[in-house]
């Protein structure tokens, strides 16, 4: 779709070309209007002149010439009589050209005195001579420039008006997308209370803003209803499920053979990962409620990787893989430190635990431009490029790649801090294995 910016210059732009073609339009038709006047007037003269008068008789034509100049209504009017080789025999103008028969235009380069522009009509006046009668078109100097440029004035005007209309309307709009668009990204941002602001003087823009702002209501109880529902069921589900651990620990302990503590123990460990998805249910729906985001501070995310890398180094020897940091620079983000460090901790025990013994992972920091990318890329079997959509969706799970136990929620949980904190999660290719990218804005460094 064309910009707002884009459709206003398309507008203004077939709006110049109509107000220019009509000033065009209206000043040729005007102009035009004259010279038919001007014509059908010398025309009348130049009839009744030598309609009184013998055909040829160079005499009585001339005489007539001095009485039609001398009266007040003929007063503007100029009179040529030429012999049959255009020589001049007489009349109150003397052309420096040869006009030919019929119509023509005067110009100020004709050099006719007090005439700036006119029009002429040579017609035969019998015996070879020739008549012509001439009329002024501009009825003071420079009324042609007066007339175009009261034209370029008036229709100018009307293009201003309706550019400043143009530009007040367009000012409007982008303010009133310009809210849509902070109180959408806004809730995106998870602030489900946001609205537009709606103007008090009503209008239409206050009606659409309190339709979308009914709309935005309903979104929010639907939302905060189904997380309430999460949420819920995860409290209500913890505690019971706490106490049945515990009662397996004391049954574990209290187990009269070997055997029956290997299975209390395996319904221990399983207790164990339903507690943990309870847990990562209730972390990500207390990162997507954007509560944190009050508590933001500076995070320097080489630092935090360097120290996550010192941590899991360890536990990637123990698997016979490897554990390298590239970060050497410093690269400030605002942020919760707590929670880019569960984030950081989740995507390299994901890479530890779904890879294969002697697995080697890579902590990265880059800055590129306005933003920082955090990646942790592996050698492992990867992710295929269709199954990654599904790998973030909550409770996700690749059983085709990944074999180990786990509850989908490990990436879901990274990519809500992504959003918590403005940016984006990506998963890709990392010839071979999985590349898994956080790219956030970065923050202030001074």
């Amino acid at each position: 779709m064309a910009s707002l910016r884009g459709l206003t210059l398309v507008f203004l732009g077939a709006f110049g070309a109509a107000v220019a073609g009509a000033g065009y339009a209206t000043y040729s038709a005007s102009h035009r209007a004259v010279v038919t006047l001007v014509d059908r007037r010398i025309e009348e003269v130049s009839r009744a002149l030598l309609d009184e008068t013998r055909p040829g008789d160079a005499a009585a034509i001339l005489e007539r010439v001095r009485l039609f100049a001398g009266r007040r209504e003929t007063g503007d009017i100029g009179f040529e009589l030429e012999d049959a080789r255009g020589r001049w025999l007489g009349g109150n103008v003397h052309l420096a050209r040869v006009i030919p028969s019929g119509f023509s235009t005067l110009y100020r380069r004709d050099r006719i005195v007090g005439l700036t522009a006119g029009r002429a009509l040579s017609r035969d006046a019998g015996g070879g001579l020739r008549l012509i009668t001439m009329i002024e078109t501009e009825p003071v100097d420079g009324y042609n420039t007066l007339r175009l440029r009261n034209y370029v004035l008036g229709f100018g005007l009307i293009a201003l008006v309706v550019l400043a209309g143009t530009a007040g309307f367009s000012l409007l709009i982008r303010r009133r997308i310009a809210e849509v668009r902070r109180t959408a990204e806004a809730i995106a941002d998870g602030d489900l209370g946001s609205r537009v602001p709606v103007d008090p003087a009503g209008g239409a823009f206050a009606e659409q803003a309190v339709s979308f702002n009914r709309m935005l209501d309903r979104i929010a109880l639907l939302v905060e209803g189904i997380r309430n529902v999460g949420g819920d069921i995860a409290h209500d589900l913890r505690t019971p499920l706490a106490r049945l651990r515990s009662r397996l620990t004391r049954l574990v302990e209290a187990a009269p053979d070997a055997a029956l503590a290997q299975e209390l123990e395996a319904a221990l460990a399983q207790c164990d990962e339903m507690l943990g998805m309870f847990a990562a249910i209730l972390r990500i729906a207390e990162v997507e409620g954007g509560d944190r985001r009050a508590g933001f501070r500076p995070v320097d995310l080489a630092e935090l990787a360097v120290q996550i890398g010192e941590t899991m180094a360890d536990a990637a020897e123990a698997r016979g893989g490897r554990l390298v940091v590239a970060a050497d620079a410093p690269a400030i983000v605002t942020g919760d430190r707590q929670l880019l460090s569960q984030a950081l901790l989740n995507l390299v025990e994901n890479a530890l635990a779904h890879g294969p013994a002697g697995t080697m992972v890579r902590i990265a920091v880059a800055q590129r431009g306005d933003t920082v990318l955090l990646s942790v890329a592996d050698n492992g079997p990867g992710i295929a490029p269709a199954d990654r959509a599904a790998a973030l969706r909550r409770f996700g799970r690749l059983d085709a790649s990944r074999n180990t136990p786990g509850h989908g929620l490990g990436l879901p949980l990274v990519e809500a801090v992504a959003r918590l904190h403005r940016g984006t999660l990506a998963l890709g290719e990392a010839a071979p294995g999985l590349v898994v990218t956080l790219t956030l804005p970065r923050g202030p460094t001074g």
